[in-house]
Parts: structure tokens; sequence; C-alpha cells
């Protein structure tokens, strides 16, 4: 018997990637999302891998729950009229910040960095971290 294994839909695992975005920008465990939507965590696990596609009417449920606009998760969706040459709408963010965002290390520096409220403390931690990868940079090229 052969099994046919297909392969996720990009727009499915890009509209996954999102709700684990903002899941995990939010603290939220798949456990306590599912619960929220009255849905296994395994069943949050395949959506967000993008192996099961997401229904309207849970994906409006879904924006409740993460509170954001459905659009949020159809932002920098691979093949959408901006990604061709000749579009009318403005070049997409850089696919690295989602990337980055995506991370533990990415998360916890964003989380930490938005509570400190002063802007002149904030230039100067970004000078920081500039600084820092400019060295390194350096140092890996020595």
């Amino acid at each position: 018997m052969i099994e046919n294994k297909k392969k996720p839909n990009p727009v499915d695992t890009h509209v996954g990637s999102r709700v684990r975005l903002r899941r995990t920008m939010l603290g939220m465990s798949q456990e306590k999302l599912g619960e929220a939507l009255g849905i296994t965590f395994q069943q949050i696990q395949k959506y967000e891998k993008g192996s099961n596609r997401i229904g309207a009417s849970r994906l409006q449920r879904i924006t409740e729950v993460l509170n954001v606009p459905v659009s949020f998760f159809f932002e920098d969706v691979p093949g959408t009229s901006a990604d061709r040459p000749g579009g009318l709408s403005e070049p997409s963010g850089p696919d690295y910040v989602v990337d980055f965002l995506s991370t533990s290390e990415g998360l916890q520096l964003n989380r930490a960095f938005v509570k400190i409220s002063d802007p002149k403390v904030r230039r100067r931690i970004i000078d920081l971290v500039r600084s820092l990868g400019d060295s390194a940079e350096g140092e890996a090229a020595s």
C-alpha cells in the first residue's frame, strides 16, 4: 500500500507559523490555546506545522483569542502579488524578523526591550548590540 504524504500548502504552513509566533509572543502554551478553542494541543501542533488547514471560522476564533486581526496571519505570505514584479503593493518586511522572533532568545530580548520606557536607554541598547555585532563580525573576518 502506497502512503500519500502530501506536502503542506505553503500558505497553510505560513499561517500556522504566524499562529505559533503570536502564541509564543503572548507566552501561551499550545495546550492553553487548544483549551480556549475547544480542541487538543495536538490539533494546535498540526495547525502550526501546516499539516492541517485552519478553517475560516476557526481562524476567526484564533484571532479573538490571540488578539490580532486576521490580516496578521497573512502578512508576508508566499506567492502573493507583493512577491511578483510589477505589483502595486509595497515590498513586505524581511522574513528574518519573523524567524528571529520565533526563537527563544529573540522573544526574550523583545519582551525585555519593550519594557524599557526611556527612549535614550533604548537607543543606547541598540547602539550596544550593533557595536557587539560589528565587533563579532570583525573577529570572524580575521
